[in-house]
């Protein structure tokens, strides 16, 4: 009984070393060795590649270039973005759309086209896009290759009446749809209208066509009357290994399918693509082939009556029966019948010490794991300076403004475990949670992506710093946690959004006044001079933007996101720092020389008040490429006296 309990155990043990190895194999040959996998959250699999020597026979057409973008890794194909590569032969991409929109006069504001340019290795996906156009003056064109011949095809919606148009469906009343014939490899998008809009504008200025994967686009009256703005959409390429076919390829010396693959030739496109065998998995690319699938280690993907009795063999498996049983041990076949004698009597003991085996080592585990987490927690606090806030702290008990260390368990409970439901803000440091504390506070709580362990010292003084700020201008820092891998911050909850959103976002209920404008902007004013002047020692914010000014309910101005400030020594004026910022509000002389100074937050304020008076964003692709910029199109405006124009 003792042998067959131990048995048991082992198995399972054996069993989890297994799938734990497996999973780290096939998570390990996607790419040939010593190349990288993946791309930001996008895998790279084999043929493709992101560096030299990685890809096929160093075709460019297999080459993702993985660029930086926004602090975060982004796959491009040419100038597209990747968006998935399946070596089922599918690569899904985002394609910009073709527009043209008219002033109510009829004259052309902005016409833009749309095209894809490849080698014969892609074609675009005939069962997994379709082209589809919106407007209600509106023809448009595809005209693409296919053959090596060259074709165009086209829809047109006409319609006079917007109360005619049916939200999520494409019937050809405001929208219009056609399937893509097979085997088109390039094309272009042409937008056009039959009378500039000028019997439509009222609620339809612009026209769009574009290819898009099916299901992935729902239609919305709304389009019609939408400002025009260039917009991507996700589109699926088919790929392919070369030119030729299964029947004349596999004799050839470039042949890539690896071993336990097949190759098969797809009815829609050109060359060939490869499959792992029955009963195998992984990258049928590689030159290592695919790997034999372990069907004993998922019960779905064997019939066995047991699976402790699964033998797993090289491309398939076999089934055993246990002692005192006979039969072929299939689900679907004779199973395992028992053989009646003493066997009863050892399994119901064998069960019943089993089971008390599990309960106990359940036990264990559990306490096992609470003193690890414990211990965790504990380093987690040490290593973010946790020991120096709390001595800080301690010599700072008498100051009413002193901030707080709070535990994981609660911010757990203040976030509900940190409920997504509960995300009100995300960006390139973090992702902010909205919380109640146990004393009936709204707060919100800033959890950044990383953390510089070589600043956790400076870290903990810019905490204590901020804590102590106590304007009504400025976000209130309550309080950190330090107990988990990277620390939380705790702010005061603002509940009216941002100055960008109630600039810019017509889905606001009203435009904020004048008289509101000019009280935000002295606010904000006063809130950077405290900051600068009055803080001691001052700090330089970085990132003074319209979207880290929040709004309270009677539209005071908060300067939040303290995530790039600096804070400046009190006998030094400037200081060199790496270029941290929005585009758009970034001071170009800090730009050019990394010295930072708090003439670098006056100029982004200054982009505030031109947004507040214009109404415009700060960088803006709508306006000609040299206006951009809207401290660029402001100064313009003035020079050539149509400063009350833009206002």
């Amino acid at each position: 009984m003792g042998y067959r309990l131990l048995s048991q155990v082992i198995w399972v043990g054996v069993a989890i070393s297994e799938i734990a190895t497996s999973l780290v194999a096939a998570a390990s040959e996607l790419a040939l060795p010593n190349c990288p996998d993946r791309c930001g959250d996008v895998d790279i699999p084999f043929p493709f590649g992101t560096v030299d020597g990685c890809y096929l026979n160093q075709n460019k057409s297999f080459f993702i270039n993985c660029t930086e973008s926004a602090g975060r890794h982004e796959p491009m194909t040419g100038n597209l973005v990747v968006q998935n590569i399946s070596i089922q032969g599918q690569l899904d991409i985002l394609m910009f759309d073709a527009n043209i929109c008219y002033s109510e006069s009829g004259r052309r504001l902005v016409s833009w086209g749309s095209f894809f340019r490849s080698s014969s290795t892609f074609t675009i996906s005939s069962t997994q896009n379709v082209f589809m156009a919106i407007g209600c003056d509106t023809y448009a064109l595809l005209k693409g290759e296919q053959n090596n011949g060259s074709f165009s095809m086209g829809c047109m919606t006409i319609c006079t009446n917007q109360s005619n148009v049916l939200d999520g469906t494409c019937s050809g009343i405001g929208c219009c749809q056609v399937e893509i014939p097979e085997r088109v490899s390039n094309f272009s998008l042409e937008v056009h209208s039959f009378y500039n809009h000028t019997k439509v504008w009222s609620f339809n200025p612009c026209s769009y066509a574009f290819v898009v994967k099916k299901d992935n686009f729902s239609f919305s009256s709304a389009y019609l009357s939408r400002p025009q703005y260039i917009e991507t959409f996700p589109l699926v390429l088919d790929w392919t290994i070369g030119d030729k076919r299964c029947e004349n390829a596999v004799n050839k010396s470039d042949y890539i399918c690896g071993g336990n693959s097949t190759c098969y030739s797809p009815e829609n496109g050109y060359g060939y693509r490869c499959n792992c065998s029955e009963g195998y998995e992984g990258n049928p690319y590689l030159p290592t082939g695919c790997k034999d699938v372990n069907e004993c280690l998922d019960p779905n993907l064997n019939n066995c009556s047991s699976p402790k009795r699964c033998i797993n063999t090289e491309g398939n498996y076999t089934c055993s029966c246990p002692k005192w049983h006979s039969g072929d041990g299939r689900k679907d076949g004779k199973g395992c019948a028992l053989n009646l004698g003493p066997v009863y009597k050892i399994s119901i003991v064998g069960g019943v010490g089993f089971i008390v085996l599990l309960v106990s080592s359940s036990w264990m585990y559990l306490i096992i794991k609470q003193r690890k987490l414990i211990k965790l927690r504990e380093s987690f606090f040490r290593k973010n300076g946790g020991v120096i806030l709390s001595q800080q702290l301690s010599s700072r008990e008498n100051s009413v403004e002193t901030a707080k260390i709070f535990s994981t368990e609660e911010l757990e409970k203040a976030t509900n475990n940190y409920d997504e439901n509960l995300i009100i803000g995300q960006g390139g440091f973090g992702t902010v949670y909205k919380g109640f504390l146990s004393d009936s506070r709204v707060v919100a709580i800033k959890k950044s992506k990383s953390v510089d362990q070589s600043q956790i010292e400076q870290f903990i003084n810019e905490v204590l710093v901020l804590s102590q700020i106590n304007h009504r201008n400025v976000v209130k820092l309550l309080g950190c946690c330090l107990e988990t891998e990277v620390p939380l911050l705790v702010y005061e909850f603002i509940p009216n959004g941002t100055l960008f959103e109630h600039i810019h976002y017509k889905s606001r209920p009203s435009a904020i006044s004048w008289d509101t404008r000019l009280k935000i902007a002295t606010e904000t004013a006063g809130a950077l001079s405290y900051l600068h002047s009055a803080a001691s020692p001052p700090i330089i914010h970085r990132d003074i933007k319209s979207s880290n000014i929040l709004l309270d309910d009677n539209y005071t101005a908060k300067v939040s996101d303290f995530g790039a400030s600096r804070l400046i020594p009190l006998d030094q004026t400037n200081v060199a720092t790496m270029v941290q910022g929005t585009l758009g509000y970034l001071d170009p002389e800090y730009l050019h020389t990394s010295q930072l100074t708090e003439k670098s937050d006056v100029y982004s304020f200054g982009v505030v008040l031109i947004e507040l008076l214009t109404g415009e964003k700060a960088l803006s692709f709508l306006r000609p490429e040299e206006l951009r910029s809207l401290s660029v199109y402001f100064l313009s405006a003035v020079k050539e006296d149509r400063l009350f124009e833009i206002l």
